[in-house]
């Protein structure tokens, strides 16, 4: 059993040892003093809740910068499969399915669709929702209700990302609709979404 230690003894190592704290800030942060009027204890007192607060902060941005990292190596990796599957797609047809079960399943979205339009239905699109579909347009946020359904045929999607993809002859849109009003607010950073059109026009294009 360990012998048990005599403050005074503490006190005197202490005495003897002037520089202990000094490589023992976080030590120093969970000391605890007993409240004092005088000015060179209340300075001390506000020393130490500085310190703590301090270190209290530094853990907090250390804990967020993981939860980032973590975040986009997840991203990355799901990016990377779903951009395998549409360069080892050998069909049209097949690239669609890939893209709209990855994003289904992997990116939890609640409505993805690819789907392709001749010019003249793109036409009547644009009149319906008025948006514009041009090369490298990307619309997004919480639309009128009609203007989300004429494009994704489900009266439970509240907010959308559109990306025009140009296929050849052919205009096909990207949709990933969600039944949260606030998942797309039209501020996001569309970064992502602009990688995924890239790689399946570059791939749709051979």
């Amino acid at each position: 059993m360990s012998k048990k230690l005599d403050p005074k003894e503490v006190e005197l190592f202490l005495l003897e040892n002037l520089d202990f704290f000094e490589t023992r800030e976080s030590l120093v942060s969970e000391l605890k003093f007993k409240h004092s009027s005088s000015s060179a204890s209340s300075l001390l007192e506000r020393q130490v809740i500085k310190l703590r607060d301090e270190h209290k902060s530094l853990i907090n941005m250390l804990t967020s910068f993981m939860k980032t990292a973590s975040i986009n190596e997840d991203l990355f990796n799901k990016s990377k499969n779903l951009t395998l599957k549409i360069l080892e797609s050998n069909t049209r047809n097949e690239i669609v399915n890939q893209v709209e079960k990855s994003f289904k399943k992997d990116f939890r979205v609640d409505k993805p669709i690819l789907i392709f339009h001749k010019n003249k239905k793109i036409d009547e699109l644009e009149d319906l929702t008025g948006f514009s579909f041009h090369k490298g347009a990307i619309q997004c946020g919480s639309f009128l209700s009609e203007k989300m359904y004429t494009l994704t045929k489900d009266k439970k999607v509240e907010s959308m990302v559109v990306a025009v993809v140009v296929a050849g002859n052919e205009i096909g849109l990207l949709i990933l609709g969600s039944y949260d009003r606030t998942k797309y607010l039209g501020d996001e950073d569309t970064t992502f979404i602009q990688y995924i059109r890239d790689v399946l026009e570059k791939k749709l294009a051979k």
